[in-house]
């Protein structure tokens, strides 16, 4: 079963489970985040997009004291896939399970648009289904999306191969113009070093249909569930 958290505020929660039972057509159910346990059955965890505590403070900052965290991290310590989609990857930034942390777009506007991101590498659980190099064009909406991290940490990302996901043209190559928020390195979606947690800025969830724009959502997700085991669509 597919744990998708859901925190007052967010609002791609059900995005995201319509992605996995629709078309992926695994089970997945929502995770109020009072709760103190994931269910018994869980086998990946989604944290969806969204203004979890309506970003009081600062994006993800109070969503990390929900009881359900607690868990989440003991999930993800012990191998567990762990998927943040946009505020999902601020939640992690804060919770520490990812380095770095989410800041203002450098533009100091909201973005809302689709973009091309590179696959940096192939690797379970989250981008078997791609190869490197590899262009996918995914929808972005939001308003502090720049990843930023000291010299020191983002050589490590880059040493220990961490960087799944970076922005770039329709050809592949960087370019500042195809950065949308400023990010850093161009980085749209890093892992842990154990490389089964996964923060990324793109809606992977809203590309799951060509007719809503493009099915290239379906490489990073069904990745995940060829990795549980039963391989879907």
């Amino acid at each position: 079963m597919i744990a998708v958290l859901q925190f007052p505020g967010s609002n791609d929660d059900r995005d995201m489970r319509f992605a996995w039972k629709a078309v992926l057509g695994r089970d997945a159910e929502l995770v109020w985040h009072k709760e103190t346990r994931l269910p018994t059955d869980t086998e990946a965890v989604m944290l969806p997009g969204g203004f979890s505590y309506g970003d009081y403070l600062r994006c993800g900052a109070m969503a990390r004291f929900s009881p359900i965290t607690a868990d989440l991290r003991r999930f993800a310590d012990a191998g567990g896939p762990v998927l943040g989609t946009c505020n999902g990857f601020q939640v992690l930034c804060e919770l520490g399970l990812l380095p770095g942390a989410l800041m203002r777009n450098a533009a100091l506007h909201f973005v809302c648009d689709w973009v091309q991101v590179r696959v940096e590498k192939t690797a379970a659980p989250f981008s078997t289904r791609a190869r490197v190099g590899q262009v996918l064009r995914l929808p972005i909406k939001h308003g502090e999306g720049r990843y930023v991290a000291p010299a020191d940490v983002l050589e490590g990302l880059e040493a220990k191969g961490q960087v799944l996901l970076r922005y770039c043209d329709e050809s592949g190559a960087r370019d500042p113009a195809a950065n949308p928020n400023g990010a850093l390195a161009d980085i749209a979606g890093l892992t842990n070093e154990a490389g089964n947690v996964l923060g990324l800025m793109p809606h992977p969830e809203h590309a799951v249909e060509d007719w809503l724009g493009g099915e290239d959502g379906l490489v990073l997700l069904g990745s995940v569930l060829d990795a549980l085991g039963r391989g879907g669509r």
